[in-house]
């Protein structure tokens, strides 16, 4: 029944023609009905018959047909069933009452009947109002780029209100020949400016003007004041992140930077000393050397950290061999016999990397390795993985994660371990895990410069452990460097680069 009237009641009523042809057969079939009647009942009562007839049209096509049918019904009463039939006059003077009557009654109810429609039309335009606001309130006050924002709650806007054209500009913007500008406003500060096309009819401007324009202006105010409150969050969290970074790099001057150089001071004061022995002066100048040179590692860390965070550490790709950048690693370091055990593949492909930036990376990872690898050798493995040529069953060679040709290369150290919950912030910079078995925790700038200058190859790293069971660090470096193009093989380079050397 509820879909019946909500046809009745559409906001845009069936075309005209139908109308007509409608009012004129329920006319006719209602005159119809009457004959068979006006046996069981006075004839003037029976003009209620035609009142379904009336209300339906004057409900379905408005007032003005269901007052027209009205005038049929009655013509059509008096004329085939009042006496004298077949003619448009009525003999007794209760039948012009009766037949009045019922012209009143049938013009009253189509006047309510389209009173009805009316409000139907009105409620179904405020409910697409009440849509087209939640639909713009989400766009408006969601979205992370308002002016996109603003370009689609302008297109929504024109399909709602069935507008020609639609813009919002968050500037003050007049009206021209092609459009109708409506300043939006909170308060006294403009806040932009709704644009429609001069084509729009009066009813939808002034609809415009009184309910889409002060809910836009709301929308645009929150919209504005939520975008100056992620933009002082940001700014909050940034100067935040700066201020953690500064108190850390304080904290590392203070200790890191202090340390060798009281080492060193402390040793050229001693040198001095004319009751030295060429013994003692020789191990005091190994220390000046030994200090002198972790210092240079440091300010090296804090100067590479400073072009990873800004941006700048832009990698020079070579095709580079692994194997020669672990073992330049080694000898920068200068470790024992016993120190490292290494066990790479023969024949290893080269890989599309920055050499510096590599050996670098190589450099801190095999050096935090042997500060906590409790006095056991560090193994540091490298090989090949190639997914397998049938089958896309790709090789599963220590469970390593595939994603096509690279070299793995694993830093093992037999220390102490790392717990679950600081795996990933081991590569934080400044973040230093638990205590070396040296005695020395470091910068904790090492790894995270290691992981950076990777990535910025292409290449990844992270790392595996358990607790007790020593921690294992791997790099992943693909053979081939993302959009090369294919006459770039490592075949062809990689022979040059080997006849090179």
């Amino acid at each position: 029944m509820s879909s019946w009237f909500g046809f009745l009641l559409a906001p845009t009523p069936p075309p005209r023609r139908a109308g007509l042809v409608v009012a004129a057969a329920s006319v006719a079939l209602c005159t119809l009905l009457v004959f068979p009647l006006k046996h069981v009942a006075p004839v003037v009562s029976l003009s209620v018959v035609y009142l379904p007839a009336v209300l339906v049209v004057s409900i379905t096509w408005g007032g003005w047909l269901g007052v027209a049918t009205a005038v049929a019904s009655a013509a059509a009463l008096n004329y085939f069933h009042i006496d004298p039939v077949g003619r448009f006059t009525i003999k007794q003077s209760s039948n012009w009452v009766a037949l009045v009557a019922f012209l009143v009654v049938a013009g009253f109810a189509s006047s309510l009947a389209e009173v009805t429609r009316a409000r139907a039309r009105d409620a179904e335009a405020r409910r697409r109002e009440a849509d087209l606001a939640a639909e713009m309130a989400r766009l408006l006050l969601r979205g992370d780029d308002l002016p996109n924002a603003l370009s689609t709650a302008a297109a929504r806007l024109a399909q709602a209100l069935e507008l020609s054209s639609a813009a919002i500009s968050m500037d003050a913007v007049e009206g021209d020949e092609r459009t109708i500008a409506f300043p939006l406003r909170d308060g006294t500060r403009r806040l932009g400016t709704l644009l429609v096309g001069a084509d729009t009819s009066e009813a939808s401007l002034r609809r415009l003007q009184e309910r889409v324009v002060p809910a836009l202006e709301a929308l645009l105010s929150a919209a504005l004041e939520r975008e100056g409150l992620l933009g002082d969050v940001v700014e909050t969290a940034a100067l935040r992140r700066a201020d953690i970074v500064k108190t850390a790099l304080l904290r590392a001057v203070s200790h890191d930077l202090r340390s060798p150089l009281t080492a060193i001071s402390a040793a050229g004061e001693a040198l001095g000393s004319p009751t030295l022995s060429e013994q003692e002066r020789a191990e005091l100048a190994a220390v000046i050397l030994e200090e002198a040179k972790r210092l240079s590692r440091l300010v090296d860390n804090l100067l590479d950290l400073s072009r990873l965070e800004a941006g700048a550490a832009e990698p020079r790709r070579d095709w580079t061999s692994v194997e020669e950048l672990i073992r330049a690693a080694l000898a920068e370091l200068a470790p024992g016999a016993e120190e490292f055990s290494l066990s790479i593949d023969r024949d290893l492909p080269l890989v599309s990397v920055d050499p510096v930036q590599m050996e670098r990376a190589f450099v801190n990872v095999l050096e935090n390795a042997r500060r906590h690898s409790g006095g056991h050798p560090v193994s540091v493995r490298a090989r090949a993985v190639r997914p397998l040529a049938r089958g896309g069953v790709e090789d599963a060679i220590e469970g390593e994660r595939r994603a096509g040709d690279r070299v793995i290369v694993r830093v093992v150290d037999r220390g102490p371990g790392i717990p679950p919950a600081q795996l990933e912030r081991v590569f934080e910079p400044f973040y230093r895990a638990g205590t070396s078995t040296g005695g020395h925790r470091g910068s904790g700038l090492g790894l995270a410069i290691a992981r950076g200058f990777t990535e910025a190859s292409g290449g990844s790293l992270h790392v595996e452990s358990l607790p007790g069971q020593g921690a294992s660090f791997v790099f992943e470096l693909p053979l081939q460097a993302e959009g090369e193009r294919a006459s770039d093989s490592p075949g062809e380079l990689g022979r040059t680069v080997a006849q090179q050397a």
